[in-house]
């Protein structure tokens, strides 16, 4: 589907068009029917202008789907309920196998290895047991999904992660597709349900996360819908310094870019610096988008994704496809200055780069590598409301007690880094340099090492650089997301109880992309992003509280001062080694047979068939509520005004998806630890929330229940409580959601700016709407959890500016309501939120509706996406 030939049509000035907009442009083209997609669609995004886009809905068809288990398990446990649903109907003609994908679904598993045992060669092989044991039921339900459904495969356990192997293994740049008129070829493309699908934007594939429920509305055949974008320019010159890192880079794109606000909009990276950026620092980049709050971070393919493809084992027929697919559609090589329209140009230059850190609370909050020991010790004495750690803990007793600033865990984890050789073999040389000075890692700090794929640790090994990890504690812990997703699994337990007893603010430094409180560790307050040899390097120093500009990380053996720069690798001695020790025969061998090397996963026995036997018994695995009872797959129930409402919760800025999902652990006194002491589990067999994701009952007691969490109707207090009112009574905010379904009274949550940031956690839309909240009212919205609310049939409005919970004098304790939904709910729309105070005194203000496409509005009006496209599969089958 020719684009330069579209622009001979006079469609547009398609030429003109950002690349990323161009292989959307060939996918609506491709796919125009009449319907769906139309003529209009094709002419509205042909002819966008870039500074000022016309907003209107474009339908995007994907390629293909990628997951990860922490979220796919949600999404096939919502697909084997929609095959239950229709078993139920199919005396009425109905059929379970309406419910299949009709695209290719990746579903690898990467999310639920924790990490347990570490610092012993025996790590790897304890935390795999570990994880097979604790989640064998979740696996067997995947397992069951791959022989139901066609067009779904599982990459298991242990292999690598999702974003690595989406990289590696996965990516295929073109797709050769078969029709009636003969072979077509079109680009590779995809939506994933893991907000960090974006780094595949760094070898020129358009995509981005959504939420599981818009997932599976994209593999049954829906297109994905959004609003014409803003396409920002990035522009880079010049090339990075000796001793600055990938990680260095991208920790100040993301400052740059979110203080230039480019939330819902493309970043598109051009200029000389960008063609000097190897592969793996552009995927670095590009998996850092959610945290720059943009919906892609995108690089054009050129001779640097070919190289890529040729190194990690792509055959030469396909790479030579790719040159030519590209060549012909006027789509290859990094965008001159001149020759691509963009709404608006930002620059960098990549010489002015210095190494840094990013912490403790926010990946955007970008800290010189001198200036961390001064951060940290200010946070010690500024308030939390102003940002700090409210007070230092308690003075130790004796020189070796656990002091704040104590680095308790230091980990080379996350998709961000372990891609990037780079780093990767960056941290072995410090390791190495390190241990031949005699360096060592104190006993307090928890190291770990998690490789993105198996070939990471073939060159490491090939480069002689593993045994110097493994000798200051960097042992292999598992193949998979760990720390950065909050799998950082226990502290000893002389750390955590020294923690706990003297209130100490410890601190973890880890090479991920995601510092949100409470995440990496619920009893560690201060969460540093660093790039691997950093975490190396922090790990021996074992604290935070040393500045490596004019300190020494540690001593020698003689006790002279060993300084940073004479560990630090040279870039000259990486590249040497990254020659020597990769190649793409060790990527065509890891990938040859995936399934051979997963041994624990095939001995498992999954149940077969069509439909889903739901064990009712099963604390793991419960059938959703969505389609039990009054669901009428004919009809969609009418909209209805939301009266005498009261308010769940009132938050305030930057709530993220990790305060409002359940994640990592739980103890047995919160309202999901009593549901599963109630069922006969153990505490010590709970496992972790992502690993019950497909237990309503436990996600439900879970939403909300962060320990960081601060909800103003109970302040100081944090956690998950709230207040019921009109009695004012503090409790769980399970318990208050209880008592008002009970009441029959709707619920509300009330919020600041950023609502949302995060993970796309599907959970974090799908909690809010079964505790019984009907609408979110923010400041502003975070893109994928706006569109997720949307999906569950949540309603989110937004505060206009200048207006917020704070500035209206709202506090909780007020009734709500919001009528106008039936004749007033319209993309770009207001409804008015009118407030009764418990004196008696009203209030109201006009919010704006943040359901962004007429798509959206549909999907609304049905309660929710998986309960249109059921009634759509029903319509087709009747017709």
């Amino acid at each position: 589907y020719s684009l330069p030939r579209l622009e001979e049509a006079g469609v547009g000035p398609v030429s003109r068009l950002p690349v990323s907009l161009r292989i959307i442009l060939e996918s609506v083209v491709r796919n125009t029917d009449g319907e769906q997609v139309t003529e209009q669609d094709v002419r509205n995004l042909a002819s966008w202008k870039a500074t000022a886009p016309t907003p209107v809905e474009i339908p995007f068809t994907i390629a293909r789907v990628v997951m990860q288990d922490f979220t796919g398990v949600p999404a096939v446990v919502d697909l084997a309920a929609m095959r239950s649903a229709m078993e139920a109907m199919e005396r009425a003609g109905f059929s379970p196998d309406l419910i299949d994908p009709l695209c290719p679904v990746d579903m690898v598993v990467d999310h639920s290895v924790q990490v347990d045992a570490f610092g012993t060669p025996e790590a790897l092989r304890f935390n795999t047991r570990l994880e097979f044991e604790r989640n064998s039921e979740r696996y067997k339900l995947l397992k069951w999904g791959k022989q139901a459904f066609e067009n779904f495969n599982v990459v298991p356990p242990s292999i690598g992660i999702v974003h690595q192997v989406n990289l590696e293994y996965l990516a295929r740049g073109v797709f050769t597709g078969e029709t009636d008129s003969g072979t077509i070829f079109y680009p590779d493309s995809l939506v994933g349900t893991d907000s960090h699908t974006t780094m595949i934007n760094g070898i020129g594939i358009v995509g981005w996360g959504v939420g599981g429920i818009e997932a599976e509305a994209a593999l049954l055949g829906q297109p994905i819908t959004f609003l014409t974008p803003e396409v920002i320019g990035f522009r880079m010159s010049g090339e990075m310094v000796e001793g600055v890192t990938a990680t260095d880079l991208v920790l100040t794109v993301v400052e740059q870019l979110r203080q230039a606000g480019v939330v819902g909009k493309f970043v598109e990276f051009f200029g000389p610096g960008v063609e000097a950026l190897s592969l793996p620092d552009r995927a670095t980049i590009a998996n850092m988008c959610p945290e720059y709050g943009a919906t892609m971070g995108f690089f054009p393919v050129d001779e640097e994704s070919l190289n890529y493809y040729r190194l990690t084992g792509r055959s030469e027929e396909q790479i030579e496809l790719i040159r030519a697919y590209f060549t012909a559609q006027g789509m290859f090589g990094i965008p001159k200055d001149g020759e691509v329209d963009y709404t608006e140009v930002m620059e960098l230059d990549l010489s002015t780069i210095e190494p840094c850190v990013a912490g403790p609370r926010l990946p955007q909050a970008r800290i010189p590598l001198g200036g961390l020991k001064d951060s940290f010790e200010q946070g010690l004495v500024t308030p939390v409301s102003e940002g700090g750690f409210g007070s230092p803990g308690d003075a130790p007793e004796k020189e070796e007690d656990l002091e704040d600033g104590d680095v308790v865990i230091a980990a080379i984890t996350s998709c961000t880094n372990t891609s990037n050789p780079m780093v990767m073999l960056g941290a072995g040389v410090l390791a190495k340099k390190a241990v031949e000075k005699g360096l060592q890692v104190p006993p307090h700090v928890k190291t770990s090492l998690a490789p993105g794929s198996r070939v990471v640790t073939d060159y490491l090994e090939k480069a002689g650089l593993l045994a110097s990890l493994e000798a200051i504690g960097f042992n292999v812990v598992g193949y998979g997301c760990t720390t950065c997703i909050g799998n950082s699994g226990p502290l000893p337990e002389e750390i955590g109880k020294a923690i706990l007893d003297r209130n100490l603010i410890c601190a973890s430094v880890l090479s991920g992309n995601r510092n949100f409180e409470a995440r990496v560790h619920p009893d560690v307050r201060a969460s540093y992003l660093a790039s691997p040899p950093l975490v190396v390097a922090f790990a021996l120093a074992g604290t935070v509280r040393r500045d490596f500009t004019a300190e020494p990380v540690g001593t020698d053996g003689d006790g002279n001062p060993v300084w940073l720069k004479d560990i630090w690798p040279s870039r000259a001695e990486l590249l040497e080694l990254i020659e020597q020790s990769m190649s793409p025969e060790a990527f065509r061998e890891k990938y040859a047979d995936i399934e051979a090397q997963a041994t624990e996963w095939n001995e498992l026995e999954a149940p077969a068939g069509t439909s889903y036997a739901w064990d009712h018994e099963s604390t793991y695995i419960q059938e959703p509520p969505y389609f039990m009872g009054g669901f009428d797959p004919r009809q969609a129930p009418p909209v209805t005004d939301i009266e005498g409402a009261r308010a769940l919760l009132l938050l305030g800025d930057n709530i993220t998806t990790d305060h409002i999902s359940p994640a990592g652990a739980f103890a047995a006194d919160t309202p999901a630890g009593q549901y599963l002491v109630e069922e006969g589990v153990e505490p010590r067999d709970f496992n972790s929330f992502g690993s019950r994701r497909g237990n309503h009952q436990v996600m439900i007691r879970g939403t909300f229940a962060n320990k960081r969490v601060k909800n103003l109707m109970v302040t100081p207090k944090e956690g998950g409580f709230t207040r019921h009112q009109p009695d004012g009574a503090e409790m769980s905010v399970f318990e208050a959601s209880e008592r008002y379904l009970e009441e029959g009274v709707p619920l509300v949550v009330l919020a600041g700016i950023n609502y949302g940031t995060g993970s796309s956690r599907d959970w974090a839309a799908k909690g809010t709407r079964l505790l019984g909240v009907r609408a979110v009212a923010a400041s502003s919205f975070e893109r994928i959890h706006r569109s997720n609310l949307v999906g569950m049939g949540v309603l989110p409005l937004q505060f206009r500016k200048g207006e917020s919970p704070a500035a209206l004098g709202l506090d909780g304790t007020e009734t709500f309501t919001i009528r106008g939904l039936e004749e007033k709910l319209e993309v770009a729309g207001e409804l008015e939120l009118a407030w009764t105070k418990p004196d008696g005194s009203t209030g109201s203000t006009l919010l704006d509706i943040r359901i962004d496409t007429p798509f959206e509005i549909e999907v609304f009006r049905h309660g929710g996406i998986l309960d249109l496209v059921l009634r759509r599969l029903v319509a087709e089958a009747e017709a």
